[in-house]
């Protein structure tokens, strides 16, 4: 049986933490004894109704409102993670944006605005996070992949590109940082029901209209239970993997 707490002492950041797969994964994490430093861009009002549901359930957790793509409020975001909680283990970089646009009418700054905040904003946390990561001993980056990195997507390729550039950026980081004991990984989820969109907006994009082998689409909670393993002391040993939790939507 799984130690139920197994994160006890640890401390995370998840950015995009305020909804859909953030928020289950800011839970699970809470759940295994982590404290949660929460993410939004500008969902103050979901960061903090996902704050209230972990201390409801006896956790600990606490948001800041960061935009991932600026450098300085990261500083600033990690600065705040390690003064609430005293330091920091586990960095979920899980913030996206994700557009649908073809390519014939696709603008620049589109295309910069979904690598800048899949990409660029990885690349930033992980960059703020290190010494920090470093200092733990056993520090966790995962990053949360897509699907249609390795299948391909219709109206998606700024966001294909991006996820399968961070896939990239695992492998990278995983070989620099292992010497020092920190784990990358990344967690790629399939077809999973969430709430995304603007009110109007279709329910789901054409690649997410069918099922995957498994029948239904997944949950959140089962792609949060993917992060919270990498994330423990049982998966150590495990590093520079991408993880499918797509319901044999994707067989590697």
């Amino acid at each position: 049986m799984a130690d139920v707490s197994e994160l006890t002492g640890k401390v995370a950041l998840v950015t995009g933490g305020a909804r859909n797969i953030g928020r289950a994964i800011s839970r699970a994490l809470a759940a295994g004894g982590a404290a949660v430093m929460v993410n939004a861009r500008s969902s103050r009002a979901e960061a903090e109704e996902t704050v209230a549901q972990i201390k409801a359930a006896g956790g600990r957790a606490a948001l800041h409102i960061a935009d991932v793509t600026d450098a300085s409020a990261v500083a600033a975001m990690v600065a705040a993670a390690v003064a609430e909680f005293g330091r920091l283990d586990v960095l979920v970089n899980n913030a996206a944006v994700r557009t649908e646009s073809p390519l014939a009418g696709m603008k620049l700054d589109e295309w910069q605005r979904v690598l800048s905040s899949i990409l660029s904003g990885s690349f930033l946390c992980a960059q703020a996070c290190l010494p920090h990561l470093l200092k733990a001993g056993a520090g966790s980056i995962v990053n949360i992949g897509g699907l249609t990195a390795h299948t391909g997507a219709v109206g998606r390729a700024h966001v294909v590109t991006a996820k399968a550039g961070l896939t990239g950026m695992t492998r990278a980081l995983a070989l620099e940082f292992a010497p020092h004991g920190i784990t990358v990984n990344c967690v790629v989820p399939g077809t999973i029901e969430t709430v995304r969109g603007l009110p109007g907006a279709p329910d789901r994009p054409a690649h997410r209209q069918s099922l995957p082998p498994a029948g239904r689409r997944g949950e959140p909670d089962e792609v949060a239970a993917a992060v919270r393993f990498l994330c423990g002391p049982g998966a150590r040993y495990i590093t520079g993997q991408s993880l499918h939790v797509s319901g044999g939507g994707y067989m590697a």
